[in-house]
């Protein structure tokens, strides 16, 4: 329990680090020469495939046997686990990154909101509107939630930081070569198609139901209920449907992705139009869905 509330003061105090050694930026490396490796003809499924399973479990296994090295070194176990879960949490930096969009679009600055949206999604943002701005910020707020709090909170109340760390693993590699571009369609279909649909599942819907019991509305179960299959994901429509219910606004719609148009299903109803205000009121969602998660984990350790 200590290196979740450790590892949550350090989040707040200190946001996610932009190190070079920070472990994330690691596994993107050992990704990156993996893939330099093995991602050509012939087999690149199957290649694909046994490069995600040797990362996902060399990285729990690593992290186990450090543990069990570390067991009758209790401080040194204490630090090391508080260190780690800090990494893998990011409420903190998922929080500024949304604000530092919203910055320059209270700057009237459309460029500039452009160039600083490109950083946090995969869209292309080069003719993207204010509004259509703010409503990316939103659901990437939605689906981020899901990814870098909820599911290592998920995972480090199942397996502690050694599968909360194979679980940042997965994500990393969907992140990196989970695309549906021609490149990356067989070498990353277990990545993403498998390992991240599968880690993902019951971690997405926690999300959706953390916010619907946060901010409890009709319409938000309602929206939930009827959009949230809609996504091409099978996970990131329950967050996203969530949120969209609670504000009474839409997501969705046309976007281009690695120069392709995709008509992305239309989820929830735009009753009212994205603002500022939105963006304060899933700031406060987001930081309630984590503390009340945090809680949760924490009494299942205080059970136990």
């Amino acid at each position: 329990m200590y290196p979740l509330l450790f590892g949550l003061l350090l989040d707040l105090l200190l946001g996610d680090p932009r190190w070079s050694l920070h472990p994330i930026r690691l596994f993107g490396k050992l990704i990156a020469v993996g893939e330099r490796w093995l991602n050509h003809p012939p087999h690149q499924k199957a290649k694909g495939t046994l490069l995600a399973l040797s990362l996902v479990l060399g990285v729990w296994g690593f992290f186990f046997f450090a543990e069990w090295l570390l067991a009758n070194h209790h401080y040194i176990l204490l630090v090391w686990q508080t260190v780690f879960f800090f990494f893998a949490i990011c409420p903190r930096s998922l929080i500024g990154e949304a604000l530092a969009v919203e910055k320059f679009v209270a700057a009237d600055d459309l460029e500039g909101a452009r160039q600083r949206l490109s950083w946090i999604v995969g869209r292309d943002t080069s003719q993207l509107s204010f509004a259509q701005i703010r409503t990316a910020v939103l659901e990437t707020l939605a689906e981020n939630l899901s990814d870098g709090v909820i599911a290592p909170l998920f995972y480090y109340a199942l397996g502690g930081v050694p599968l909360m760390m194979a679980y940042k693993m997965i994500n990393t590699l969907d992140s990196m070569i989970g695309y549906k571009d021609q490149r990356h369609k067989a070498f990353g279909f277990f990545s993403a198609r498998i390992l991240d649909d599968i880690a993902n599942y019951i971690p997405a819907r926690l999300t959706a139901l953390l916010m619907l019991l946060v901010a409890p509305s009709k319409r938000a179960f309602r929206t939930v209920w009827r959009d949230a299959r809609k996504h091409a994901s099978p996970n990131s429509g329950y967050p996203e449907s969530a949120l969209a219910g609670i504000l009474g606004v839409q997501f969705g719609g046309p976007n281009i992705y690695h120069g392709l148009l995709v008509e992305k299903p239309y989820i929830g109803a735009p009753i009212h139009p994205v603002t500022a205000r939105s963006l304060r009121h899933t700031i406060l969602i987001v930081i309630a869905v984590t503390l009340l998660a945090s809680a949760l984990v924490l009494l299942r350790y205080l059970l136990v």
